[in-house]
């Protein structure tokens, strides 16, 4: 089952103005994130203008149909961060629930955890 990276890509760091500003830091991670992904199977990115979690840019969302879902917040737009965003993704689509033991989780997204949302409930 496929699982999909979320990344706001309106995302600004504290001090991105002193930065070149020719890009967020949302959108640099979200090119990082999505370079880290070409040739997976059983994960996908798109990009989304705000998650509405300012104080802890940048932030991604970790999702899957029937799962538990997960968002990720005050990352650095590196490759480090992109490619334990991607591994952690990678777990969660191969898990039934979506549920990730920790032992498991890399070290990148380790202290990132936001919120975790339940899966939602079949229309019946």
């Amino acid at each position: 089952m496929t699982t999909w990276i979320t990344i706001c890509d309106t995302c600004k760091r504290d001090g991105w103005e002193t930065g070149d500003m020719n890009q967020t830091d949302g959108e640099a991670l979200a090119t990082l994130v999505e370079a880290a992904t070409t040739g997976l199977t059983g994960v996908k990115t798109r990009r989304v203008s705000c998650l509405m979690g300012c104080k802890k840019a940048c932030n991604v969302a970790i999702q899957g149909r029937g799962k538990l879902n997960y968002t990720l917040g005050e990352f650095e737009p590196t490759t480090q961060s992109a490619s334990g965003i991607v591994a952690y993704a990678m777990a969660h689509s191969t898990s039934e629930t979506g549920q990730v033991p920790y032992r498991e989780w890399p070290q990148a997204v380790k202290g990132h955890f936001v919120t975790r949302h339940p899966p939602l409930p079949d229309d019946k």
